[in-house]
């Protein structure tokens, strides 16, 4: 009998402290979150690294593949429930990107929908008259996920116009047309600067529409 009660005793002092290691071991928690903006001049632009709290849904700062395939994820299911921005969606404007000579400007597309919508793709743009095919896109600015626009949010494309030299040839474009993808129509653009800007149709390529711009994926 001496035995038994013993034992009894050792097993219930034993379950008593195991249950109160599981109460403790439950106590943690936490979580991080992290969000930013970016500003864009109206005449020469150069957009830093900031990310929008839109890009990347549910990544934090980890850079592994499983958390750029979570990434992806979250931004397709986000688009997929965000309309395709249309020019009546979005305000576009010109700026001038770095400085002389001026090869590149930017692009910036902000929604004023007051909703979310999806920047597909890139713009598709026509400089002149005498070229009516697309300026070509560069593969490597494609972002990982769509970009979804909140409302009042900006997104961004680099677009090069000529190799800043002078024996190129160089047409003056004061205003030229953007497509968005997706069937969002068609807008005219007006050329930053006074003069507008000097375009070769030969050297011209465009970015895909991003958050931001990011070095080395947008150096074209």
């Amino acid at each position: 009998m001496r035995t038994s009660r013993s034992r009894s005793t050792v097993l219930a002092a034993t379950g008593a402290a195991v249950f109160a290691l599981s109460l403790t071991a439950c106590g943690g928690g936490g979580s991080d979150t992290e969000s930013a903006g970016a500003q864009t001049p109206e005449t020469t632009v150069s957009v830093g690294a900031s990310r929008s709290a839109d890009a990347d849904a549910g990544a934090g700062a980890d850079t592994d593949t499983g958390a750029v395939k979570a990434s992806a994820s979250g931004g397709k299911r986000a688009a997929a429930a965000a309309p395709a921005c249309t020019t009546k969606d979005v305000t576009l404007s010109a700026a001038r990107h770095g400085g002389p000579p001026y090869t590149h400007i930017v692009l910036t597309a902000k929604n004023k929908s007051g909703r979310s919508c999806t920047m597909t793709g890139f713009p598709e743009i026509q400089f002149l008259e005498s070229h009516k095919q697309n300026v070509p896109s560069v593969a490597k600015s494609r972002p990982a996920a769509p970009v979804v626009l909140k409302a009042g949010a900006p997104a961004y494309a680099l677009v090069k116009v000529s190799d800043g030299g002078v024996d190129e040839n160089n047409e003056p474009v004061s205003a030229f047309s953007v497509t968005l993808q997706g069937g969002g129509g068609m807008a005219a653009v007006r050329a930053p600067g006074s003069g507008g800007i000097a375009v070769d149709p030969a050297k011209s390529l465009t970015g895909y529409w991003t958050y931001e711009l990011r070095n080395g994926a947008d150096e074209f």
